[in-house]
């Protein structure tokens, strides 16, 4: 049997209001993998003070995290996403569509007053499913 994820857009449901997919299907023998948090650090260990610059090593880390696991974004099914500020969408969406091209995973997106560090200012969590 050729299982895969499948991801959809009921035609009963609201079109999403973003890059992302309402639905995403996973099938019963994958392996889940969970990242924890991936921040916009970069390989020196700095986090600058831009907030576009922390999007650009956040999605840096995604990429990294992805070929240590000898995965694509073709696997990640849900990217969870918190922010301390208002994303600036137009850049995020740019590393986005790079990353996803149009196979876009589910997303939930808070926006919360702080997260782990004060320099912190976007965290992204990846759930992946491997088949």
């Amino acid at each position: 049997m050729n299982e895969k994820i499948v991801r959809k857009n009921p035609e009963k449901m609201p079109s999403p209001v973003g890059n992302y997919t309402q639905i995403t299907r996973v099938p019963k023998n994958a392996e889940l993998i969970v990242t924890s948090g991936q921040i916009g650090v970069d390989k020196q260990g700095n986090i600058p003070e831009d907030f576009n610059e922390q999007v650009k090593h956040t999605f840096n880390n995604i990429k990294s995290v992805l070929e240590t696991e000898k995965i694509s974004s073709d696997n990640i099914i849900k990217v969870n996403i918190w922010a301390t500020e208002s994303i600036d969408w137009d850049f995020l969406y740019s590393e986005w569509d790079e990353l996803f091209q149009t196979a876009y995973p589910a997303m939930t997106i808070g926006y919360i007053s702080e997260l782990g560090l004060p320099d912190i200012k976007i965290e992204m969590e990846i759930w992946a499913a491997e088949i």
